[in-house]
């Protein structure tokens, strides 16, 4: 099962500049040497890829999936003048990451914090049809495509009422571009420190020297409809879990299950954990796109994707 691989992670991230990103970050952790799934909190984001890194070294069969963009729309790092994602993210650990975020930004086209060269509303150039511009290829496929006619009834209902974001929005709710900015430059350090990065590199889980392999997981897709901020509706969603798929949420340990109706932070980051165990078989399989466009953009991993699925 698996491929044997040895421990998966789902680290539901913050772009959070202060001391809130120690009670934001979350990270479901399972490891097949025990069976069991542990919910992680209290790290800050360089803290967090320190301690990935340090797992890794002990099984270095790991998956993370990471809750944030990789990238933009490819003609925006084209525009930049990059020719691979790590030269995007270079660019942004560099300071373009930060100027894009302060809100004197003469970047108009980055929305939701009000400064003296933008509008904290959504620029009339993303209205529209302007709104398929402002999202990567994937973004557009798991967040508007399944509702448009002949889409993906399943991936519609997980959806349903969750207007699609973009990472050019980096305030109000659901934003999802400071998140995305910061975590970029830790990224680009997991990928020199030897993890491979879906879909711009092939899974190496099986390798006789394997190497550990990260991806972009969006929640919603993994969790599926669920209003993730009622407390009781996040209690009423792992009870019915526990019903129908016993195997994996029935073992859960109380300080876990506690935690995650505690927190809707450490509720995703348990639920992403799970789903991507019971989809592990697949991660193996995974092999790095060879369209243009893609290479610059990404693909946010969902159960039964794959780099010939756009």
């Amino acid at each position: 099962m698996g491929q044997g691989i040895e421990r998966v992670i789902a680290v539901d991230w913050s772009g959070d500049k202060g001391a809130g990103q120690r009670k934001k970050i979350w990270a479901g952790v399972w490891t097949a040497a025990t069976g069991r799934v542990q919910l992680e909190s209290g790290r800050s984001r360089e803290e967090l890829i320190a301690w990935l890194l340090q797992l890794a070294t002990e099984t270095p069969r790991m998956v993370v999936g990471i809750d944030c963009c990789f990238s933009f729309p490819a003609w925006f790092l084209q525009e930049h003048s990059c020719h691979t994602v790590a030269d995007f993210w270079q660019q942004v650990a560099a300071g373009k990451g930060e100027r894009w975020l302060h809100r004197e930004c003469d970047d108009s086209r980055f929305w939701g914090v009000a400064g003296a060269r933008r509008t904290g509303k959504r620029p009339a150039q993303w209205s529209g049809d302007g709104v398929r511009h402002m999202l990567r290829t994937t973004d557009f496929e798991n967040k508007i495509a399944p509702r448009l006619e002949g889409g993906d009834p399943v991936r519609a209902a997980k959806m349903f009422g969750i207007q699609a974001k973009s990472p050019f929005q980096i305030g109000g709710s659901g934003s999802v571009g400071t998140g995305s900015l910061r975590a970029m430059p830790w990224l680009l350090r997991l990928q020199q420190a030897g993890f491979r990065v879906w879909p711009f590199e092939s899974a190496a889980l099986a390798d006789s020297h394997p190497q550990p392999l990260l991806l972009e997981i969006y929640t919603r897709l993994l969790t599926g409809p669920v209003k993730k901020s009622n407390p009781e509706a996040r209690k009423t969603y792992l009870q019915q879990k526990k019903l129908v798929e016993a195997g994996l949420y029935a073992s859960l340990p109380r300080a876990v299950v506690a935690d995650a109706l505690a927190s809707e932070d450490a509720f995703d980051a348990l639920v992403c954990c799970l789903e991507m165990v019971r989809w592990r078989d697949q991660f193996a399989g995974l092999r790095a796109t060879h369209d243009a466009v893609l290479r610059l953009e990404g693909i946010t991993w969902r159960p039964g994707v794959d780099a010939a699925s756009y």
